[in-house]
């Protein structure tokens, strides 16, 4: 059991993912065991307002198709800074900007409280996707080919970062640089739908990537877990998504309001794919100074050879998320991971 008792939640914030976040802190609201914790939860509206808001877990699940939200008026009273800097320890359940990008982060450290997950670097590091590609690359790490633009290219040089990217082969995808829940991402098969795209993606963020699709690829995933003390973190079992339906890879609505994605947890892959494809997050999660936790994405070709496709230094953690999943496939119940996480952010 965890020596940090008084554990405070924060979540929503002000990035695309603001209901992804709610969802994920719905989850782990129920989960914590209120006999072994002293819970409070701090919702942050997508203005950017802080609020001590109810632990009530069902008050931030989805109902229905209706995602949910942090508003002013579910405040429970305004959020004083003795109350922010009483919590023992934080679960920062947040995704994307300000969340997920190293700001709280940042801002935890300041304050001197400990936080489940990584800190400043990996979280900035990993949050730009263009970033990520370079530090892994560093390290020996397989990436796939892509172009990055910046605002700057974009705006000014846009001919000369056309002409870069018809370097690479069709199928393309065009993504955000920081942004997740695969908000802004677009497949595209020709130049017709190129810039389209862009701009599409440049409506989430102003630096974007453009990747050659590897065609044919199974989508892999896999969770790492920091151990106690100096123990080297360890993967879980891979996991499979599979997409069914209209959608052409795993889009917003496929990952939360349909039925389109199968999730085979664990993975229909030889024994020894989940060994190899382990280590290499594993890897991954110490190349870039991970903490505590990370998803690692992987598109792996016929042969098990993988190419990274992204980190997340706080996957979801919905009912329906691959990261729990996968350790309840390894023996590591959702209660029992979120302990650990707890046990870990403050040794």
């Amino acid at each position: 059991m965890s020596t940090c008792q008084r554990v405070s939640v924060i979540f929503g914030g002000q990035s695309s993912e603001h209901s992804i976040s709610c969802l994920s802190a719905a989850s782990v609201l129920a989960a914590l065991d209120r006999d072994k914790y002293e819970v409070s939860a701090i919702g942050i509206t997508p203005e950017g307002q802080w609020h001590r808001v109810t632990d009530d877990a069902s008050a931030w699940a989805r109902q229905g198709n209706v995602l949910p939200k942090v508003h002013a008026d579910d405040s429970l009273g305004e959020l004083a800074l003795g109350d922010f800097l009483a919590a023992d320890v934080v679960f920062p359940v947040l995704h994307g900007r300000f969340g997920e990008d190293g700001t709280i982060q940042g801002l935890l450290d300041l304050a001197g409280i400990p936080y489940v997950g990584s800190g400043v670097l990996a979280c900035a590091a990993t949050m730009d996707k263009h970033v990520t590609k370079i530090l892994l690359a560093a390290a020996d790490l397989p990436v796939g080919t892509y172009v990055a633009i910046t605002d700057e290219q974009w705006m000014r040089e846009r001919e000369h970062s056309l002409a870069r990217i018809a370097d690479l082969s069709y199928p393309l995808f065009v993504k955000p640089a920081r942004a997740g829940s695969s908000l802004g991402i677009a497949k595209v098969s020709s130049l017709d739908h190129l810039v389209p795209a862009i701009e599409q993606a440049r409506e989430h963020d102003k630096k974007l990537i453009v990747e050659q699709s590897v065609e044919g690829a199974r989508e892999i995933e896999c969770g790492v877990l920091a151990g106690l003390g100096y123990e080297r973190p360890r993967a879980s079992l891979c996991a499979e998504i599979t997409i069914s339906g209209d959608h052409d890879f795993y889009d917003f609505a496929a990952k939360y309001l349909d039925d389109s994605a199968t999730l085979t947890v664990p993975a229909a892959i030889p024994e020894a794919w989940h060994k190899e494809l382990g280590e290499v997050a594993v890897q991954a999660f110490e190349a870039v100074g991970c903490e505590g936790l990370a998803r690692v994405d992987f598109f792996v070709d016929a042969e098990g050879q993988p190419v990274i496709n992204e980190i997340n230094t706080m996957p979801g953690f919905t009912s329906i998320s691959l990261f729990p999943k996968m350790w309840q496939a390894c023996g590591v119940s959702y209660p029992h991971l979120i302990d650990h996480l707890i046990v870990i952010a403050c040794q």
